[in-house]
């Protein structure tokens, strides 16, 4: 699993980053807080804290993972 922390503070952001991640054939998940949602729902983010950081847990191996954060650059911190 790798970690990521990224920031998603408009909902053109959101909209991007769920096309991007949609993509993905590995599980990924979101976590603000004590909340964890799917990273693949539009209205699991809604839900969450997006005035904070939030950090991306992804499931898959590590050359997976890095072609995942290569497209999500934008939103890393």
């Amino acid at each position: 699993m790798t970690t990521q922390k990224i920031l998603l503070n408009t909902i053109e952001s959101v909209k991007d980053f769920v096309n991007i991640i949609s993509k993905c054939d590995s599980p990924t998940d979101l976590v603000s807080g004590r909340y964890i949602v799917d990273a693949k729902s539009i209205m699991g983010i809604f839900s969450l804290d997006l005035s904070h950081p939030l950090e991306l847990n992804i499931h898959a191996d590590q050359a997976q993972a890095k072609e995942i954060l290569d497209q999500l650059q934008p939103y890393l911190l």
